[in-house]
C-alpha cells in the first residue's frame, strides 16, 4: 500500500506539472487572442482525443439526460468557468489564479450543504471561514489592484464548485457520456456563435500551441487517472497543489512574476484549509457525501472532461 500511494502520489505529481505547462500556453495566447477562440479551437482539437475514449463505451442508450435541469445548470457552470479561468489566467499572475481557484474545495463543501444535504460540522465550518479569509487576502479589497481578472478568477471557482457537486448528486443516474459530452458541445456550439465578434488569424505556430493545451490536457488527464487507481484519494487529491510550485517558477522565468507577500500569505491559508478539509472527509463518518475527494480534478473547462466520470465509466464497464 506504501508503495502504490508513492507510485499514485508520483503520478499526481506529475500530472499537475503537465497541467501547469497547459496553463502557461493559455496564459501566453491568452495576452493576444480572446478566451472564447482559445477554447473553441482547443474543443475542436479535443474531439478526436476524446472520441477514442469513449468508442469503448459498452453501455447502450441514447444521449437525453435523465436530470435536464441540473445537467443545463452544470453545462452552463463548465461554460462559464472555461471562458473565466482562461481570461484569468492571461490577466493575472499564475500564482494569484492559482491560489483563487484553490478555494474550490471550501466552495464545494459549502455548495453541497443544499445541493447535497451535506452537514457541515464545526471543525469544516471553522476551515471553510478561515479559507475564505484567504481569499480575502489574496483579493486584498482595500486596495486598488482588485480587477476583472480577480473577480473572473473567483466565477471561475464558484462555477466549477458548483459543476463538481452537481456531478456528485446526479452522476449515479446519469449516463458519463452524457455529462462527458455536453459542456463540450456547448462550448463548440456557444462559443462558435461568438467566435466571429473576436476572431483573430492565428499563425500556424499558434495553432499548434493551442493543439499543445489540447493534448497537455488529456495526457494530464490519463496522469492523474494513473494516480486515483493506485492511490487513496486522500493522497492524491493535495498534489494539486503542487502547482503553485511550478507557478512560482513559471511566473518568474518566463513572464517576469514574482509572487507578492499577501498572494503567499493567502495562498497558504487556502491550501491549509483545503487540505484540512480532503482531510476530515477522508474520516468514514464525517462527510456523508466526500463532496471535496470524489471531485477528483482541478476546475473543469469543459474542453476535457471530468475525472472522475472517466473513472466511474472505466469501473462501470468492468
Amino acid at each position: 500500500m506504501v508503495k502504490s500511494n508513492l507510485r499514485g502520489a508520483l503520478f499526481a505529481l506529475i500530472a499537475f506539472a503537465i497541467y501547469s505547462t497547459h496553463d502557461v500556453f493559455v496564459k501566453f495566447l491568452g495576452g493576444q487572442y480572446s478566451p472564447v477562440q482559445i477554447i473553441f479551437f482547443s474543443v475542436i482539437l479535443s474531439f478526436p482525443l476524446i472520441a477514442m475514449m469513449l468508442i469503448g463505451d459498452r453501455n447502450d442508450g441514447n444521449l437525453r439526460p435523465k436530470h435536464p435541469w441540473w445537467t443545463l445548470v452544470r453545462t452552463v457552470s463548465t461554460l462559464i468557468t472555461g471562458v473565466t479561468a482562461f481570461y484569468a489566467f492571461s490577466v493575472l499572475p499564475l500564482a494569484q489564479t492559482y491560489a483563487i481557484l484553490f478555494a474550490a474545495p471550501l466552495l464545494i463543501t459549502l455548495l453541497a450543504i443544499p445541493i447535497l444535504g451535506e452537514k457541515v460540522g464545526i471543525r469544516r465550518g471553522l476551515a471553510i471561514v478561515v479559507g475564505l479569509a484567504g481569499v480575502m487576502i489574496v483579493l486584498r479589497p482595500t486596495g486598488a489592484e482588485l480587477g476583472l481578472g480577480h473577480l473572473a478568477a473567483l466565477a471561475a471557482a464558484v462555477c466549477s464548485s458548483l459543476a463538481s457537486v452537481i456531478v456528485r448528486k446526479i452522476g449515479q443516474e446519469e449516463r458519463s457520456v452524457v455529462l462527458l459530452l455536453f459542456p463540450m458541445i456547448a462550448n463548440f456550439v456557444v462559443l462558435g456563435f461568438a467566435l466571429p465578434f473576436v476572431y483573430k488569424p492565428m499563425p500556424i505556430e499558434h495553432l499548434g500551441m493551442v493543439a499543445v493545451i489540447a493534448a497537455f490536457g488529456f495526457v494530464a488527464s490519463l496522469f492523474v487517472i494513473a494516480a486515483y487507481r493506485s492511490a487513496e484519494a486522500v493522497i492524491v487529491a493535495p498534489m494539486q497543489y503542487s502547482q503553485m510550485i511550478w507557478a512560482a517558477i513559471f511566473g518568474y522565468l518566463i513572464f517576469n512574476e514574482t509572487p507578492d507577500r499577501l498572494t503567499l500569505i493567502g495562498a497558504g491559508v487556502i491550501m491549509a484549509s483545503g487540505l484540512y478539509i480532503v482531510l476530515r472527509e477522508s474520516r468514514g463518518k464525517v462527510s456523508k457525501n466526500s463532496p471535496v475527494l470524489e471531485s477528483r480534478t482541478r476546475h473543469e473547462t469543459g474542453t476535457l472532461p471530468r475525472i472522475s466520470l472517466l473513472l466511474r465509466r472505466e469501473k462501470g464497464s468492468k
